[in-house]
């Protein structure tokens, strides 16, 4: 009958490394978006590689190297009945875990200051740009039609059309604020199964301790038994 605490480390570990996976993937193909530096298709995708650019994604793949590292630290720990392997892998857990949740914590401090923040990269655009998130959020200029100033598009056709608009501050703040949520809840998460990974670790050593102990305790009945 298979060990079911081993098979529930077994199932959390194969979880963890999956996690580790996913953050690389993503931390990648988010590099390769913005290496090619394509003009956006609309004010939406703008206004998300905008923030991409400011997202911490070569610690995110620092981050999914330690997944990797850490799930070859466990193959041992599972394969070898003593808790050696397994308690220098907790360790290594803890570790991963709690970079992942600082890579989370940048993220959130973000969303406290979005606003502010975003005025200046909006000021380093190129007017098409400007027009993009303009024409994406039915918003003049940023703070307001003259903060900076608007570019003239279909939806700011003159100075009098923009001054009754609102600026693109507040609709861009929020629909930031919504996808970086999203992201950083995603981070936390894979600390969670870091958590529940550590958790494993811990049942699991407490099972082989038992093993250990009754294991002992029959060798030395044996060897009772002999004499």
């Amino acid at each position: 009958m298979a060990n079911k605490v081993l098979v529930a480390y077994v199932l959390a570990d194969i979880l963890f490394v999956v996690m580790g996976a996913i953050m690389l993937a993503f931390s990648v193909i988010v590099k390769n978006i913005l290496a090619k530096n394509e003009v956006p298709a609309n004010g939406t995708e703008a206004v998300i590689n905008l923030l991409y650019s400011k997202f911490p994604l070569t610690a995110g793949i620092v981050n999914a190297i330690f997944y990797f590292v850490t799930f070859l630290f466990t193959i041992p720990a599972i394969v070898m009945p003593t808790r050696g392997w397994l308690k220098f892998s907790g360790y290594m857990v803890v570790v991963t875990s709690l970079f992942s949740l600082v890579i989370g914590l940048d993220l959130w401090i973000v969303t406290l200051s979005v606003k502010e923040q975003f005025a200046p990269i909006w000021s380093q655009q190129t007017s098409q740009v400007q027009d993009l998130m303009q024409t994406a959020f039915a918003c003049c200029g940023y703070f307001n039609s003259t903060s900076p100033a608007f570019v003239t598009d279909s939806t700011c056709s003159s100075p009098a059309a923009a001054a009754l608009v609102r600026g693109c501050a507040a609709p861009i703040s929020s629909f930031s604020n919504v996808f970086i949520d999203d992201i950083f809840t995603g981070i936390f998460g894979m600390s969670g199964v870091g958590g529940l990974l550590i958790l494993a670790t811990s049942c699991l050593l407490k099972d082989r301790k038992e093993r250990e102990r009754f294991r002992y305790i029959d060798e030395k009945m044996g060897a009772t038994r002999t004499f």
